[in-house]
């Protein structure tokens, strides 16, 4: 459970910088909206690998 929790973690701070890199690369195609939902997407997979690690693994 601890690696899944961290793997969620890792998976959430490896997003942002890979959907800034496709709005930069291709903008007509990669707009506002859907780097709007890479991000929060992000958020949210860090968010539940932090409270995973924090309170099912007892912050080990």
């Amino acid at each position: 459970m601890y690696t899944l929790a961290r793997f969620l973690q890792t998976a959430g701070l490896v997003i942002p910088p890979l959907a800034i890199l496709s709005q930069l690369a291709k903008p007509e195609e990669f707009g506002t909206g859907e780097m709007l939902k890479f991000l929060l997407m992000a958020v949210g997979l860090f968010l539940l690998g932090y409270l995973l690690q924090r309170f099912v693994c007892g912050g080990e």
